[in-house]
């Protein structure tokens, strides 16, 4: 399986980039991964809703022109399918056994996704109704993926 990651923005924190090359060092076991960053676009602190409006657009515009046509969109969003570690072990095996072997995860700006980046995904996804950091969830991400291949093989995992 091929999966990619696209992200707004730049990850700056050590801890962080040294938690994400852990668990990409020990996915690609079971999987090709890539992480693409698209820049994203500044903004000052206090913004109306228009502005909001074109900062994500312009960040779609970036997202999406990164996305390869043939491959199976699951944005995070908070109004996405919440699911057990198990649930995503299954939907990723399901993709895998009927041919979808490109998955794509997009994590959004701070300010989230675009309408466009949410109706091209074909699945959204949330890890929790509460909010976390764009930066943490790549973390917490690559980390379920990892502990999704691991249950799909019956593998031991610290629960």
């Amino acid at each position: 399986m091929n999966i990619s990651i696209i992200t707004v923005g730049k990850l700056k924190e050590k801890y962080l980039k040294q938690g994400i090359e852990e668990y990409v060092k020990r996915l690609s076991a079971y999987a090709k991964i890539e992480i693409i960053e698209v820049p994203d676009e500044k903004a000052p602190e206090e913004l109306s809703e228009t502005e909001m409006g074109i900062v994500k657009q312009k960040e779609a515009e970036r997202i999406l022109a990164k996305i390869n046509s043939d491959a199976y969109v699951i944005a995070l969003a908070i109004e996405g399918k919440l699911k057990s570690s198990e649930e995503l072990a299954d939907s990723l095996d399901k993709l895998a056994t009927y041919g979808k072997s490109k998955v794509a995860f997009v994590i959004g700006g701070s300010l989230g996704l675009s309408k466009d980046v949410l109706e091209r995904a074909d699945e959204m996804l949330s890890f929790s109704r509460m909010t976390f950091p764009h930066q943490l969830m790549r973390l917490i991400l690559v980390e379920q993926v990892y502990r999704a291949f691991r249950i799909n093989r019956g593998e031991p995992y610290h629960k």
